[in-house]
């Protein structure tokens, strides 16, 4: 299973429309999203994806929460409350928005944690737990901006600059 790992898109619509093509190309089989979507419009715009979408909240979709929830189920997305787990083809999956929620305990439950908010790459292995954060996923230049892919059953998550 192939995933696409993106975060703090903060109403780039450019960029969003970017990583969705660039997802799309990639045949990713769901997109996760690690919080700081920020507006409904924002979230929208990710109906261009050709596969399931799901993230969680950050602190910059608090004042939009229940429009952004309103929205996802306008195209059958979901967004959670962080930290969230899932379970994608027997991998233990958690999802945060603050990677300062990444405690013993996480890393424990998970073979993989996707956090954003720091807009820094981050790919770290602790007690066999993948720990990834692709990177600045909003930012205006040319080339600096980053989304991940991970292939959940061959890793590591590798990198797409944008």
């Amino acid at each position: 299973m192939i995933v696409g790992i993106v975060g703090d898109t903060h109403n780039n619509l450019k960029n969003i429309s970017k990583i969705c093509e660039i997802f799309n190309e990639k045949k990713v089989d769901l997109v996760i999203h690690t919080g700081d979507i920020t507006l409904p419009k924002s979230l929208k715009a990710f109906e261009e994806l050709n596969c399931n979408f799901l993230g969680v909240f950050g602190n910059n979709d608090i004042d939009e929460k229940n429009d952004l929830i309103k929205t996802s189920k306008e195209f059958q997305c979901n967004i959670h409350e962080e930290p969230f787990f899932c379970d994608l083809n027997n991998k233990r999956i958690c999802i945060v928005h603050h990677p300062e929620l990444i405690n013993e305990n996480l890393i424990e439950q998970a073979d993989f944690i996707f956090h954003g908010h720091t807009h820094r790459y981050r790919n770290e292995v602790i007690n066999n737990t993948i720990i990834f954060n692709p990177g600045e996923c909003a930012g205006f230049l040319k080339g600096k901006n980053q989304i991940g892919i991970v292939d959940i059953e061959n890793p590591p998550p590798i990198v797409i600059n944008f």
